[in-house]
Protein backbone atom coordinates (compact mmCIF):
# COMPACT_ATOMS: atom_id res chain seq x y z
CA UNK A 1 0.00 0.00 0.00
CA UNK A 2 2.95 3.03 0.90
CA UNK A 3 4.12 1.74 -2.76
CA UNK A 4 0.50 2.89 -4.42
CA UNK A 5 0.49 5.39 -1.76
CA UNK A 6 3.45 6.82 -3.15
CA UNK A 7 2.83 5.94 -6.66
CA UNK A 8 -0.46 8.50 -6.70
CA UNK A 9 1.95 11.19 -4.94
CA UNK A 10 4.41 11.25 -7.46
CA UNK A 11 2.13 11.24 -10.51
CA UNK A 12 -0.35 13.70 -8.93
CA UNK A 13 2.71 15.87 -8.42
CA UNK A 14 4.21 15.68 -11.29
CA UNK A 15 0.65 16.70 -13.50
CA UNK A 16 0.87 19.42 -11.35
CA UNK A 17 4.50 20.57 -12.17
CA UNK A 18 4.03 19.71 -15.94
CA UNK A 19 0.58 21.25 -16.50
CA UNK A 20 0.49 24.21 -13.99
CA UNK A 21 0.56 27.66 -15.73
CA UNK A 22 -0.36 29.35 -12.60
CA UNK A 23 3.65 29.56 -11.51
CA UNK A 24 5.36 30.98 -14.35
CA UNK A 25 6.32 34.57 -15.36
CA UNK A 26 7.23 35.56 -18.76
CA UNK A 27 11.06 35.90 -19.69
CA UNK A 28 12.74 37.22 -23.21
CA UNK A 29 16.15 36.49 -24.39
CA UNK A 30 17.54 37.70 -27.94
CA UNK A 31 18.00 35.07 -30.71
CA UNK A 32 19.38 35.70 -34.46
CA UNK A 33 16.14 37.08 -36.01
CA UNK A 34 15.24 39.01 -32.87
CA UNK A 35 13.45 38.66 -29.22
CA UNK A 36 11.01 36.20 -28.33
CA UNK A 37 9.02 35.60 -24.86
CA UNK A 38 8.62 32.84 -23.30
CA UNK A 39 7.54 31.39 -19.64
CA UNK A 40 9.44 30.37 -16.64
CA UNK A 41 8.03 28.16 -14.30
CA UNK A 42 9.10 29.12 -10.59
CA UNK A 43 7.80 25.20 -9.52
CA UNK A 44 10.27 23.32 -12.24
CA UNK A 45 13.02 25.71 -12.80
CA UNK A 46 12.17 25.63 -16.73
CA UNK A 47 11.81 28.24 -18.96
CA UNK A 48 10.07 27.04 -21.81
CA UNK A 49 9.47 28.96 -25.50
CA UNK A 50 6.80 27.60 -27.99
CA UNK A 51 6.05 28.03 -31.37
CA UNK A 52 9.72 29.78 -32.54
CA UNK A 53 10.04 30.47 -36.62
CA UNK A 54 13.29 28.33 -37.63
CA UNK A 55 12.72 28.58 -41.37
CA UNK A 56 9.74 30.53 -43.69
CA UNK A 57 6.69 29.57 -43.85
CA UNK A 58 6.78 26.81 -46.63
CA UNK A 59 4.00 27.83 -48.51
CA UNK A 60 2.85 29.51 -51.88
CA UNK A 61 6.44 29.70 -54.25
CA UNK A 62 8.01 27.91 -51.11
CA UNK A 63 5.85 24.66 -51.41
CA UNK A 64 7.88 21.80 -52.46
CA UNK A 65 11.49 23.84 -51.77
CA UNK A 66 14.19 23.38 -49.62
CA UNK A 67 13.38 24.97 -46.00
CA UNK A 68 14.49 28.86 -46.39
CA UNK A 69 15.78 31.72 -43.55
CA UNK A 70 13.82 33.53 -41.18
CA UNK A 71 12.97 36.93 -41.74
CA UNK A 72 14.06 39.07 -38.47
CA UNK A 73 11.35 40.48 -36.99
CA UNK A 74 10.87 43.99 -34.90
CA UNK A 75 9.75 44.12 -31.34
CA UNK A 76 9.12 40.90 -29.03
CA UNK A 77 7.72 37.91 -30.83
CA UNK A 78 5.40 35.72 -28.18
CA UNK A 79 6.43 32.08 -27.88
CA UNK A 80 4.17 30.69 -25.32
CA UNK A 81 1.93 28.56 -27.33
CA UNK A 82 3.03 25.76 -29.70
CA UNK A 83 3.30 26.46 -33.89
CA UNK A 84 0.63 24.48 -36.37
CA UNK A 85 1.36 20.89 -37.14
CA UNK A 86 2.16 20.00 -40.52
CA UNK A 87 -0.73 18.94 -42.93
CA UNK A 88 -1.88 15.10 -41.69
CA UNK A 89 -5.13 13.20 -41.24
CA UNK A 90 -5.16 11.76 -37.95
CA UNK A 91 -3.82 8.24 -37.88
CA UNK A 92 -2.46 6.79 -35.53
CA UNK A 93 -4.36 6.66 -31.96
CA UNK A 94 -1.93 7.45 -29.64
CA UNK A 95 -0.72 10.46 -31.25
CA UNK A 96 -2.29 13.85 -29.11
CA UNK A 97 -1.66 16.80 -30.43
CA UNK A 98 -0.99 20.22 -28.52
CA UNK A 99 -0.52 22.32 -31.84
CA UNK A 100 -1.95 25.32 -32.53
CA UNK A 101 -3.73 23.71 -35.46
CA UNK A 102 -2.71 22.32 -38.86
CA UNK A 103 -1.77 24.59 -41.55
CA UNK A 104 1.43 24.53 -44.02
CA UNK A 105 2.72 26.92 -41.91
CA UNK A 106 4.37 24.85 -39.82
CA UNK A 107 8.22 25.21 -39.25
CA UNK A 108 8.28 26.09 -35.72
CA UNK A 109 10.66 24.98 -32.86
CA UNK A 110 10.39 24.24 -29.15
CA UNK A 111 13.00 24.67 -26.47
CA UNK A 112 13.06 23.93 -22.72
CA UNK A 113 16.24 25.06 -20.78
CA UNK A 114 16.89 24.77 -17.12
CA UNK A 115 19.84 28.00 -17.70
CA UNK A 116 19.69 30.54 -14.83
CA UNK A 117 21.22 33.55 -15.98
CA UNK A 118 24.73 32.64 -16.02
CA UNK A 119 24.82 29.19 -17.39
CA UNK A 120 25.86 28.37 -20.37
CA UNK A 121 27.28 25.31 -22.51
CA UNK A 122 24.56 22.73 -21.28
CA UNK A 123 24.10 19.62 -23.35
CA UNK A 124 21.36 19.75 -25.81
CA UNK A 125 18.85 17.71 -27.11
CA UNK A 126 16.95 17.31 -30.69
CA UNK A 127 14.28 15.30 -30.78
CA UNK A 128 12.33 14.06 -34.07
CA UNK A 129 8.76 12.57 -33.71
CA UNK A 130 7.54 9.82 -35.48
CA UNK A 131 4.63 8.87 -37.31
CA UNK A 132 5.96 7.31 -40.98
CA UNK A 133 6.31 10.61 -42.52
CA UNK A 134 3.04 10.76 -42.49
CA UNK A 135 1.75 12.21 -39.26
CA UNK A 136 3.45 13.91 -35.88
CA UNK A 137 4.39 16.82 -34.38
CA UNK A 138 6.87 18.47 -32.00
CA UNK A 139 3.98 19.08 -29.40
CA UNK A 140 2.80 16.11 -28.76
CA UNK A 141 3.08 15.46 -25.03
CA UNK A 142 5.03 12.53 -25.09
CA UNK A 143 7.46 14.34 -26.05
CA UNK A 144 7.70 16.92 -23.82
CA UNK A 145 10.74 18.26 -22.76
CA UNK A 146 10.44 19.62 -19.48
CA UNK A 147 11.29 16.66 -17.59
CA UNK A 148 14.24 15.84 -19.09
CA UNK A 149 15.28 19.74 -18.74
CA UNK A 150 15.35 19.14 -15.21
CA UNK A 151 18.20 16.56 -15.91
CA UNK A 152 20.46 19.77 -16.62
CA UNK A 153 19.53 19.38 -20.70
CA UNK A 154 18.19 22.13 -23.14
CA UNK A 155 15.52 20.11 -24.93
CA UNK A 156 14.64 20.75 -28.65
CA UNK A 157 11.23 19.29 -30.57
CA UNK A 158 10.61 20.76 -33.80
CA UNK A 159 8.35 19.93 -36.78
CA UNK A 160 8.96 19.14 -40.21
CA UNK A 161 7.02 19.07 -43.29
CA UNK A 162 5.20 15.27 -43.91
CA UNK A 163 3.34 13.46 -46.58
CA UNK A 164 3.02 15.01 -50.02
CA UNK A 165 4.07 18.34 -48.38
CA UNK A 166 7.32 16.83 -47.43
CA UNK A 167 7.98 14.27 -49.73
CA UNK A 168 7.07 14.71 -53.16
CA UNK A 169 9.77 14.48 -56.04
CA UNK A 170 8.97 15.36 -59.52
CA UNK A 171 11.06 16.54 -62.52
CA UNK A 172 10.00 19.97 -62.43
CA UNK A 173 11.13 20.43 -58.98
CA UNK A 174 14.28 19.01 -59.50
CA UNK A 175 14.96 21.54 -62.55
CA UNK A 176 14.25 24.03 -60.56
CA UNK A 177 16.36 23.12 -57.38
CA UNK A 178 19.94 24.43 -57.00
CA UNK A 179 21.26 21.30 -56.65
CA UNK A 180 19.12 19.72 -59.19
CA UNK A 181 17.34 16.82 -56.93
CA UNK A 182 13.62 16.93 -54.97
CA UNK A 183 12.02 15.22 -52.59
CA UNK A 184 13.45 15.01 -48.88
CA UNK A 185 12.07 18.59 -47.49
CA UNK A 186 10.85 16.88 -44.10
CA UNK A 187 14.24 15.80 -43.59
CA UNK A 188 16.14 19.73 -45.22
CA UNK A 189 13.73 20.68 -42.63
CA UNK A 190 15.60 18.65 -40.11
CA UNK A 191 18.61 19.84 -40.99
CA UNK A 192 17.24 23.89 -41.28
CA UNK A 193 16.55 22.99 -37.64
CA UNK A 194 19.87 21.37 -36.94
CA UNK A 195 21.73 24.49 -37.60
CA UNK A 196 19.18 26.91 -36.31
CA UNK A 197 20.48 25.15 -32.64
CA UNK A 198 23.81 25.60 -33.82
CA UNK A 199 23.29 29.17 -33.89
CA UNK A 200 20.74 29.82 -31.33
CA UNK A 201 21.27 27.55 -28.62
CA UNK A 202 23.91 29.36 -26.70
CA UNK A 203 21.11 31.91 -26.16
CA UNK A 204 18.96 29.18 -24.52
CA UNK A 205 22.23 28.36 -22.10
CA UNK A 206 23.30 25.41 -24.55
CA UNK A 207 26.42 24.70 -26.24
CA UNK A 208 26.62 24.02 -29.85
CA UNK A 209 29.34 21.17 -29.57
CA UNK A 210 27.12 19.04 -27.40
CA UNK A 211 23.82 18.23 -29.52
CA UNK A 212 22.59 14.79 -29.56
CA UNK A 213 19.50 13.53 -31.83
CA UNK A 214 17.10 11.59 -30.93
CA UNK A 215 13.76 10.13 -32.43
CA UNK A 216 11.46 7.27 -32.39
CA UNK A 217 10.42 4.99 -35.71
CA UNK A 218 10.43 7.90 -38.41
CA UNK A 219 12.04 10.02 -35.81
CA UNK A 220 14.60 7.14 -35.53
CA UNK A 221 14.98 6.44 -39.34
CA UNK A 222 15.54 10.30 -39.05
CA UNK A 223 18.42 10.04 -37.17
CA UNK A 224 19.90 7.76 -39.05
CA UNK A 225 19.70 9.54 -42.11
CA UNK A 226 20.77 12.89 -40.42
CA UNK A 227 24.07 10.76 -39.54
CA UNK A 228 24.68 9.72 -43.12
CA UNK A 229 24.23 13.33 -44.23
CA UNK A 230 27.02 15.41 -46.09
CA UNK A 231 24.65 17.99 -44.33
CA UNK A 232 24.27 17.13 -41.00
CA UNK A 233 26.60 15.03 -39.60
CA UNK A 234 29.25 17.68 -38.60
CA UNK A 235 26.36 19.14 -36.37
CA UNK A 236 25.97 16.86 -34.26
CA UNK A 237 27.79 14.80 -31.17
CA UNK A 238 25.65 12.01 -30.10
CA UNK A 239 23.06 9.77 -31.88
CA UNK A 240 20.31 8.11 -30.10
CA UNK A 241 17.76 5.52 -32.08
CA UNK A 242 14.42 4.30 -30.71
CA UNK A 243 12.95 1.48 -33.34
CA UNK A 244 14.00 2.19 -36.89
CA UNK A 245 16.42 3.02 -39.33
CA UNK A 246 16.65 4.17 -43.25
CA UNK A 247 17.49 0.50 -44.69
CA UNK A 248 15.74 -1.94 -46.52
CA UNK A 249 12.90 -2.95 -45.96
CA UNK A 250 12.16 0.14 -43.60
CA UNK A 251 11.48 3.63 -45.43
CA UNK A 252 14.58 2.79 -47.76
CA UNK A 253 15.55 5.70 -49.79
CA UNK A 254 15.30 5.34 -53.72
CA UNK A 255 17.04 7.00 -56.59
CA UNK A 256 15.77 9.83 -57.57
CA UNK A 257 14.59 9.06 -61.13
CA UNK A 258 12.22 6.56 -59.75
CA UNK A 259 10.82 9.52 -56.82
CA UNK A 260 10.35 11.61 -59.76
CA UNK A 261 8.57 8.64 -61.43
CA UNK A 262 6.31 8.40 -58.86
CA UNK A 263 5.84 12.26 -57.81
CA UNK A 264 4.78 13.13 -61.86
CA UNK A 265 2.30 10.07 -62.05
CA UNK A 266 0.95 10.73 -58.56
CA UNK A 267 0.68 14.79 -60.30
CA UNK A 268 -0.78 13.38 -63.32
CA UNK A 269 -3.62 11.16 -61.74
CA UNK A 270 -4.53 13.92 -59.96
CA UNK A 271 -4.65 16.12 -62.96
CA UNK A 272 -2.81 18.77 -62.56
CA UNK A 273 0.56 17.48 -63.87
CA UNK A 274 2.57 20.57 -63.76
CA UNK A 275 4.02 21.99 -60.15
CA UNK A 276 3.26 25.69 -61.47
CA UNK A 277 -0.96 24.23 -61.45
CA UNK A 278 -0.15 22.17 -58.15
CA UNK A 279 1.65 25.14 -56.61
CA UNK A 280 -1.36 27.23 -57.49
CA UNK A 281 -3.85 24.89 -55.77
CA UNK A 282 -5.23 25.45 -51.82
CA UNK A 283 -3.41 23.90 -49.50
CA UNK A 284 -6.77 22.10 -48.66
CA UNK A 285 -7.03 20.52 -52.77
CA UNK A 286 -3.81 19.03 -52.20
CA UNK A 287 -4.21 17.66 -48.72
CA UNK A 288 -7.69 16.19 -50.50
CA UNK A 289 -6.09 14.77 -53.77
CA UNK A 290 -3.40 13.02 -51.39
CA UNK A 291 -5.91 11.72 -49.46
CA UNK A 292 -8.15 10.31 -51.86
CA UNK A 293 -4.94 8.88 -53.69
CA UNK A 294 -4.34 6.28 -50.84
CA UNK A 295 -0.51 6.62 -50.75
CA UNK A 296 1.00 6.17 -47.62
CA UNK A 297 3.30 9.16 -48.01
CA UNK A 298 6.29 9.36 -50.43
CA UNK A 299 9.90 7.90 -50.15
CA UNK A 300 12.82 9.34 -49.00
CA UNK A 301 14.89 9.83 -51.79
CA UNK A 302 19.17 9.27 -53.13
CA UNK A 303 19.48 12.94 -54.09
CA UNK A 304 22.73 13.60 -54.47
CA UNK A 305 22.71 16.53 -51.99
CA UNK A 306 20.83 15.56 -48.29
CA UNK A 307 21.82 11.96 -49.23
CA UNK A 308 24.24 10.72 -51.97
CA UNK A 309 23.82 6.67 -51.18
CA UNK A 310 22.38 4.25 -49.43
CA UNK A 311 23.22 3.81 -45.73
CA UNK A 312 25.08 0.60 -45.84
CA UNK A 313 27.12 2.24 -48.66
CA UNK A 314 27.75 5.40 -46.88
CA UNK A 315 28.45 3.47 -43.28
CA UNK A 316 30.91 1.42 -45.04
CA UNK A 317 33.15 3.86 -46.37
CA UNK A 318 32.72 5.15 -42.73
CA UNK A 319 31.51 8.87 -44.15
CA UNK A 320 28.28 8.55 -41.63
CA UNK A 321 29.17 11.08 -38.11
CA UNK A 322 31.83 9.55 -35.92
CA UNK A 323 29.62 9.80 -32.80
CA UNK A 324 28.44 7.67 -29.94
CA UNK A 325 25.38 6.05 -30.79
CA UNK A 326 22.61 4.88 -28.25
CA UNK A 327 19.87 2.22 -30.24
CA UNK A 328 17.24 -0.09 -29.59
CA UNK A 329 13.99 -1.53 -30.41
CA UNK A 330 10.74 -3.11 -28.33
CA UNK A 331 10.50 -6.75 -27.83
CA UNK A 332 7.11 -7.11 -29.66
CA UNK A 333 7.14 -4.27 -32.32
CA UNK A 334 4.42 -5.61 -34.34
CA UNK A 335 1.96 -8.45 -33.31
CA UNK A 336 2.92 -11.71 -34.70
CA UNK A 337 -0.09 -11.36 -37.22
CA UNK A 338 0.98 -9.43 -39.50
CA UNK A 339 2.98 -12.39 -40.19
CA UNK A 340 0.43 -14.89 -40.06
CA UNK A 341 -2.06 -12.67 -42.09
CA UNK A 342 -4.79 -13.83 -40.40
CA UNK A 343 -3.80 -17.47 -40.07
CA UNK A 344 -4.86 -19.00 -36.55
CA UNK A 345 -1.05 -19.66 -34.08
CA UNK A 346 -0.71 -23.37 -34.77
CA UNK A 347 2.28 -25.07 -35.54
CA UNK A 348 1.19 -26.21 -39.53
CA UNK A 349 -0.33 -22.47 -40.21
CA UNK A 350 2.98 -21.08 -39.01
CA UNK A 351 5.54 -23.46 -41.18
CA UNK A 352 3.15 -22.99 -44.20
CA UNK A 353 4.03 -19.14 -43.99
CA UNK A 354 7.45 -19.13 -43.39
CA UNK A 355 7.54 -22.12 -46.97
CA UNK A 356 5.58 -19.55 -48.21
CA UNK A 357 7.32 -16.16 -47.87
CA UNK A 358 11.30 -17.97 -47.50
CA UNK A 359 10.90 -21.36 -49.57
CA UNK A 360 14.82 -21.62 -50.41
CA UNK A 361 15.02 -21.00 -46.71
CA UNK A 362 12.28 -22.64 -44.75
CA UNK A 363 14.42 -24.88 -42.64
CA UNK A 364 16.65 -22.06 -41.62
CA UNK A 365 13.96 -19.46 -40.60
CA UNK A 366 11.99 -22.16 -38.69
CA UNK A 367 15.52 -22.91 -36.86
CA UNK A 368 16.04 -19.42 -35.97
CA UNK A 369 12.05 -18.50 -35.24
CA UNK A 370 10.91 -22.39 -33.82
CA UNK A 371 6.85 -22.97 -33.78
CA UNK A 372 6.61 -26.33 -31.89
CA UNK A 373 3.33 -25.11 -30.26
CA UNK A 374 0.56 -22.47 -30.46
CA UNK A 375 2.15 -20.44 -27.86
CA UNK A 376 5.88 -20.83 -29.33
CA UNK A 377 4.61 -19.78 -32.81
CA UNK A 378 2.78 -16.33 -31.41
CA UNK A 379 6.22 -15.79 -30.18
CA UNK A 380 7.55 -16.70 -33.21
CA UNK A 381 5.25 -14.94 -35.25
CA UNK A 382 5.50 -11.50 -33.45
CA UNK A 383 9.82 -11.66 -33.39
CA UNK A 384 9.38 -12.46 -37.71
CA UNK A 385 6.90 -10.07 -38.05
CA UNK A 386 9.18 -6.97 -35.86
CA UNK A 387 12.27 -7.91 -37.81
CA UNK A 388 10.91 -7.59 -41.21
CA UNK A 389 8.93 -4.65 -39.92
CA UNK A 390 11.83 -2.26 -38.05
CA UNK A 391 13.85 -3.90 -35.82
CA UNK A 392 16.74 -5.71 -38.40
CA UNK A 393 16.83 -2.55 -39.59
CA UNK A 394 17.84 -0.73 -36.44
CA UNK A 395 20.43 -4.07 -35.64
CA UNK A 396 21.65 -3.15 -39.32
CA UNK A 397 22.47 0.32 -38.21
CA UNK A 398 24.15 -0.38 -35.33
CA UNK A 399 26.26 -3.28 -36.45
CA UNK A 400 27.35 -0.64 -39.65
CA UNK A 401 28.48 1.89 -36.93
CA UNK A 402 29.96 -0.72 -34.66
CA UNK A 403 31.92 -2.02 -37.91
CA UNK A 404 33.13 1.01 -39.25
CA UNK A 405 33.75 3.59 -36.32
CA UNK A 406 35.78 3.80 -33.13
CA UNK A 407 33.14 5.49 -31.55
CA UNK A 408 30.94 3.39 -29.18
CA UNK A 409 27.19 1.80 -29.76
CA UNK A 410 25.12 0.98 -26.61
CA UNK A 411 22.23 -1.47 -27.67
CA UNK A 412 19.02 -1.65 -25.53
CA UNK A 413 15.59 -3.77 -26.09
CA UNK A 414 13.05 -2.32 -24.44
CA UNK A 415 10.84 -5.01 -22.55
CA UNK A 416 8.12 -3.67 -20.36
CA UNK A 417 5.00 -4.75 -20.98
CA UNK A 418 2.50 -1.88 -21.27
CA UNK A 419 -0.44 -1.72 -18.24
CA UNK A 420 -4.38 -2.02 -19.41
CA UNK A 421 -5.85 1.41 -21.33
CA UNK A 422 -8.39 2.78 -18.28
CA UNK A 423 -10.36 3.22 -21.08
CA UNK A 424 -11.88 -0.25 -21.85
CA UNK A 425 -13.67 0.56 -25.15
CA UNK A 426 -10.40 0.79 -26.44
CA UNK A 427 -7.74 -1.64 -27.37
CA UNK A 428 -3.97 -1.79 -28.64
CA UNK A 429 -3.06 -0.54 -32.04
CA UNK A 430 -1.69 -3.10 -34.60
CA UNK A 431 2.04 -1.26 -34.44
CA UNK A 432 1.40 1.47 -31.34
CA UNK A 433 -1.55 3.30 -30.11
CA UNK A 434 -5.10 2.15 -29.73
CA UNK A 435 -8.47 2.14 -31.64
CA UNK A 436 -12.02 1.44 -30.24
CA UNK A 437 -12.76 -1.72 -29.44
CA UNK A 438 -14.82 -3.83 -31.69
CA UNK A 439 -17.99 -5.36 -29.30
CA UNK A 440 -18.30 -8.61 -31.47
CA UNK A 441 -14.81 -9.53 -31.48
CA UNK A 442 -13.15 -11.68 -29.39
CA UNK A 443 -11.10 -10.80 -26.60
CA UNK A 444 -7.81 -10.25 -27.68
CA UNK A 445 -4.87 -12.69 -26.17
CA UNK A 446 -2.12 -11.30 -23.43
CA UNK A 447 0.65 -8.76 -24.84
CA UNK A 448 4.31 -10.75 -25.38
CA UNK A 449 5.90 -7.67 -25.65
CA UNK A 450 6.44 -3.93 -25.71
CA UNK A 451 4.69 -3.00 -29.05
CA UNK A 452 5.96 0.04 -31.38
CA UNK A 453 6.20 3.44 -29.79
CA UNK A 454 5.54 2.20 -26.09
CA UNK A 455 8.61 3.42 -24.85
CA UNK A 456 8.37 7.52 -25.56
CA UNK A 457 6.43 8.23 -22.76
CA UNK A 458 8.94 6.46 -20.28
CA UNK A 459 12.32 7.43 -21.85
CA UNK A 460 11.57 11.41 -21.49
CA UNK A 461 9.76 10.85 -18.41
CA UNK A 462 6.45 11.79 -19.58
CA UNK A 463 4.08 9.05 -18.09
CA UNK A 464 1.70 12.08 -16.28
CA UNK A 465 1.24 13.65 -19.61
CA UNK A 466 -0.06 10.24 -20.84
CA UNK A 467 -3.14 9.30 -19.17
CA UNK A 468 -4.58 6.46 -21.49
CA UNK A 469 -2.74 4.09 -19.08
CA UNK A 470 -2.96 2.54 -15.69
CA UNK A 471 0.48 2.88 -14.43
CA UNK A 472 2.25 1.47 -11.90
CA UNK A 473 5.20 1.88 -9.24
CA UNK A 474 6.89 -0.29 -11.80
CA UNK A 475 6.33 1.98 -14.34
CA UNK A 476 7.40 5.09 -12.71
CA UNK A 477 10.74 2.94 -12.02
CA UNK A 478 11.27 2.13 -15.53
CA UNK A 479 10.81 5.55 -17.04
CA UNK A 480 12.88 6.76 -14.47
CA UNK A 481 15.81 3.89 -15.00
CA UNK A 482 15.23 4.67 -18.84
CA UNK A 483 15.38 8.97 -18.94
CA UNK A 484 18.29 9.01 -16.46
CA UNK A 485 19.75 6.50 -18.96
CA UNK A 486 19.54 8.92 -22.10
CA UNK A 487 20.24 11.50 -19.90
CA UNK A 488 23.60 10.11 -19.50
CA UNK A 489 24.02 9.97 -22.55
CA UNK A 490 23.41 13.33 -24.11
CA UNK A 491 25.58 14.18 -21.20
CA UNK A 492 28.69 12.37 -21.92
CA UNK A 493 28.36 9.90 -24.63
CA UNK A 494 28.14 6.97 -22.54
CA UNK A 495 24.40 5.85 -20.50
CA UNK A 496 26.49 4.67 -17.17
CA UNK A 497 26.00 6.18 -14.40
CA UNK A 498 24.19 7.28 -11.25
CA UNK A 499 24.95 3.04 -9.35
CA UNK A 500 22.58 2.17 -13.08
CA UNK A 501 23.16 -1.62 -14.11
CA UNK A 502 26.38 -1.25 -16.01
CA UNK A 503 25.85 -1.26 -19.81
CA UNK A 504 28.54 -2.24 -22.23
CA UNK A 505 28.94 -0.87 -25.45
CA UNK A 506 29.24 -3.32 -28.73
CA UNK A 507 32.22 -4.59 -29.86
CA UNK A 508 32.64 -5.11 -33.81
CA UNK A 509 31.69 -8.71 -34.96
CA UNK A 510 30.67 -9.60 -31.66
CA UNK A 511 28.27 -12.71 -31.98
CA UNK A 512 26.43 -11.70 -28.95
CA UNK A 513 26.99 -8.45 -28.32
CA UNK A 514 25.73 -6.79 -24.71
CA UNK A 515 21.97 -5.43 -24.85
CA UNK A 516 20.49 -3.66 -21.99
CA UNK A 517 17.12 -5.43 -21.39
CA UNK A 518 14.63 -1.97 -20.14
CA UNK A 519 12.33 -3.73 -17.61
CA UNK A 520 11.07 -3.76 -13.98
CA UNK A 521 14.51 -5.20 -13.63
CA UNK A 522 17.10 -4.19 -15.76
CA UNK A 523 20.15 -5.67 -16.73
CA UNK A 524 22.68 -6.37 -19.43
CA UNK A 525 22.67 -9.46 -20.94
CA UNK A 526 24.26 -11.41 -24.13
CA UNK A 527 22.06 -11.18 -27.29
CA UNK A 528 20.60 -14.21 -27.94
CA UNK A 529 18.87 -13.91 -31.41
CA UNK A 530 21.68 -11.77 -33.58
CA UNK A 531 21.52 -15.03 -36.15
CA UNK A 532 18.18 -14.28 -36.91
CA UNK A 533 19.26 -10.68 -38.08
CA UNK A 534 22.32 -12.09 -39.38
CA UNK A 535 20.15 -14.11 -41.57
CA UNK A 536 17.54 -11.14 -42.44
CA UNK A 537 20.86 -9.37 -43.48
CA UNK A 538 21.24 -11.63 -46.41
CA UNK A 539 18.05 -12.07 -47.56
CA UNK A 540 17.42 -8.03 -48.05
CA UNK A 541 21.20 -7.94 -49.25
CA UNK A 542 22.67 -5.07 -47.43
CA UNK A 543 25.75 -5.62 -47.11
Amino acid sequence: MKKISALIVCLALCAMQLYSQDNAFAVQLSIENGAIEGNYDTKTGIQKYFGIPFAKPPVGDLRWKAPQPVDNWKGVKETKQFGPRPMQKLIWGDMNSRSNGVSEDCLYLNVWTPASRNTKNLPVLLYFYGGGYVAGDGSEPRYDGERMAQEGIVVVTCNYRLNVFGFLAHPELSAEAPYKASGNYGLLDQVAALQWVQRNIASFGGDPKKVTICGESAGSISVSYQMASPLAKKLIAGAMGESGAGIHPTLAPVTLAEAEKTGADFAKNAGHPSIKELRALPARDIYEIYNESQRFGFPVVMDGYFLPKTLPQIFAAKEQAQVPLLLGWNSAEIPGQAFMQGQPYTPEAFANRVKAEYPNDYEEVMKLYPGKDSHEVELSATALASDRFISYSTWKWGDLHAKNSAQPVYRYLYSKLRPPLKNENMVPGLAGGFVPKDPNAPPAPPAVGAPHACEIEYCMGNLPLVNDFAWTYDDIKVSDTMMKYFANFIKTGNPNGEKLPEWSAAKPNDATPPVMILNTESKAEKAVNDGRYRFLDKVYKNN
